[in-house]
């Protein structure tokens, strides 16, 4: 098994991301939804773009730093593009590793960093019009 890096376009199958080895003790598993309220405005849903050919290398590069960082097994990143609705997963991350205080640690790190550094960008649907939002900060 081995680290997974996706941007789809479908559904987000959270089913492969908790798969773990034998010698794995601790499955971390992140996954942001599409929420129904943002600062004070009540959002009808959301739709992602990305710059796929640079997204995709730079997704790469926060999994392997987080390997780099943290005694983890695998890390798996996938982010969905175009339309969402309310309570549609957007993005997920999943990390394995012996112990769970490494898989915490690492899976927060990976998440932080994917929205800091990967150029995916959300605009958000409301019922008054829409707004893109500046994604490359880390919130919650």
């Amino acid at each position: 098994m081995s680290d997974l890096v996706r941007l789809v376009h479908e559904p987000i199958d959270l089913a492969v991301l908790h798969e773990a080895t034998a010698e794995d003790g601790a499955v971390c598993l992140f996954v942001g939804v599409v929420r129904n309220e943002n600062r004070g405005h009540p959002v009808k849903g959301l739709e992602y773009e990305a710059y796929e050919d640079m997204a995709l290398p730079l997704m790469e590069e926060v999994a392997a730093e987080t390997r780099r960082r943290y005694p983890v097994s695998r890390v798996r990143l996938v982010h969905r593009l175009g339309r969402l609705e309310i309570g549609d997963p957007s993005v997920a991350v999943a990390v394995t590793s012996p112990h769970r205080d490494e898989a915490f640690a690492a899976c927060r790190f990976a998440i932080d960093t994917l929205k800091a550094r990967v150029p995916i960008w959300k605009k958000e649907h409301y019922a008054d019009g829409t707004a893109w939002l500046e994604e490359r900060q880390v919130d919650d």
